[in-house]
């Protein structure tokens, strides 16, 4: 039989130590959760509009609070980055002297390791062919792109608001080392919970 070290304490002692052992295992759960699996950010700036929103009356921001989402920390253990995901990663320090803001930057991935990424009517083109973003892009955008081959072990991220994303198309591609993990739910504002 296992014996409960609170009860060598005084009766009046029992409830406030329980207490106390729970809240502690709580934090500690919580503190191990988002090291290891999924960590809450927030959307700073109108580079993933419309699909992400960030809070007015910042420029470009199309809603009054800012999204808030969970990145999945476990997502890539086994696998990289697909294109279509939304990532959250460190920031190159290229991006930081191109776009005066470092730190972390939440993106779309678009160019995969090895392929050849170039622009044509105003789309990308992944090794010449046409890239189908009409899932996420707002009819209309134009996309520019000088030709660029993506690094092997890396990702080419955009924003969705093209016109409005400092991106890989400033400061080159993201190392695999850098993504933290994928963005799989938007938990904050209520009305937007769900999957972006």
């Amino acid at each position: 039989m296992i014996s409960n070290p609170l009860h060598r304490l005084p009766p009046r002692f029992h409830v406030a130590a329980d207490w106390i052992v729970t809240l502690l295992v709580a934090v500690l759960f919580v503190l191990v959760f988002e090291a290891e699996v999924a960590k809450p950010y927030r959307i700073p700036s109108a580079s993933m509009e419309p699909t992400l929103h960030c809070a007015r009356p910042a420029e470009g921001c199309e809603a009054a609070s800012s999204d808030r989402v969970i990145a999945d920390r476990l997502a890539y253990r086994f696998h990289g980055p697909q294109r279509g995901d939304i990532v959250v990663f460190t920031a190159p320090s290229a991006a930081a002297r191109q776009c005066q803001t470092g730190g972390t930057f939440v993106k779309r991935v678009v160019g995969l390791p090895g392929e050849q990424l170039s622009s044509g009517n105003g789309r990308v083109l992944v090794d010449g062919r046409p890239l189908d973003e009409s899932a996420y892009l707002r009819a209309g955008v134009v996309t520019s792109l000088a030709p660029t081959r993506v690094p092997r072990d890396a990702y080419f991220v955009m924003g969705d608001n093209r016109g409005d994303s400092c991106d890989s198309r400033a400061w080159g591609a993201v190392p695999r080392r850098n993504v933290i993990g994928r963005v799989d739910l938007t938990y904050w504002p209520p009305t937007r919970l769900g999957s972006p």
